[in-house]
């Protein structure tokens, strides 16, 4: 794949999209949305694939927001149309996406950025990361589910404060709030999330996707995300990665999964 805005690369089932528009920081501009669509839809596709880590260039910015320049102008219609694509094309679709993403966050988190990370399924942060959702401060909200992952996160009131204030928390507090799940050195960053990686691709890619679906049903409107669950549960049974894994349990032996 050969993009303009972003790398790729793979090794040893585990994949690396890094943001690269250091000159921008990284921002999200449409071109970079949709590059990022079509890499994170053609490695979840990619049968050697088992896991997938997003980071950003340089030392200095994950993403530091959107390009607001693209957006300036933009009036009531647009907008919105501009938040339901975004959502749809990028934001969701990672959040649901069946191979585990892994956010990788090396320095500002911001707006955008933030939301890009909190659609993956975890994150880890560089000691150096500030995060925050700054668009208060710009007259507008946060468009790309900001308002809605950050409070399941991080709790409600933490969430307001962020919002309100469209101030930045560092690596340590967005530990200690759950907004990311570890903090190491920035030189360590890339290597500790592979390590994480290198430990869930050892596991049934069928059953991570299944319970990826059913622990984000626990967060959908009108879904029962225990009965979800009981589905998901049931479907496994039917597949060969159960076979698999269960024939090498009791043969006291590392199960080879046939993969995604």
């Amino acid at each position: 794949m050969t993009f303009e805005n972003i790398l790729t690369e793979k090794e040893n089932g585990i994949a690396l999209i890094t943001i690269n528009r250091p000159a921008k920081l990284n921002a999200l501009n449409k071109q970079t949305i949709a590059e990022l669509h079509d890499a994170f839809k053609a490695l979840d596709a990619d049968a050697d694939v088992k896991a997938i880590i997003v980071s950003g260039s340089g030392e200095k910015a994950f993403v530091a927001g959107a390009d607001i320049a693209e957006f300036a102008h933009f009036d009531v219609k647009e907008g919105e149309h501009l938040a339901a694509q975004g959502q749809a094309m990028l934001f969701d679709f990672v959040q649901n996406l069946g191979t585990p993403v892994i956010a990788a966050v090396n320095g500002f988190a911001l707006g955008g950025g933030l939301e890009l990370a909190m659609a993956c399924h975890f994150r880890v942060a560089s000691d150096n990361a500030k995060m925050g959702l700054p668009e208060v401060s710009l007259g507008v909200i946060p468009g790309y589910g900001g308002t809605q992952r950050l409070p399941q996160l991080v709790g409600k009131g933490r969430a307001m404060e962020m919002i309100m204030t469209a101030g930045m928390v560092s690596a340590d507090d967005a530990k200690a709030w759950g907004l990311v799940n570890h903090v190491v050195p920035q030189a360590e960053l890339l290597d500790f999330a592979k390590g994480i990686a290198a430990k869930i691709i050892k596991n049934s890619p069928v059953a991570i996707a299944l319970a990826i679906k059913a622990v984000n049903a626990g967060f959908e409107d009108g879904v029962n995300g225990y009965i979800t669950e009981i589905r998901s549960f049931g479907e496994a049974f039917g597949t060969e990665d159960f076979k698999e894994g269960t024939t090498a349990f009791m043969e006291k032996r590392k199960a080879a999964f046939p993969g995604k």
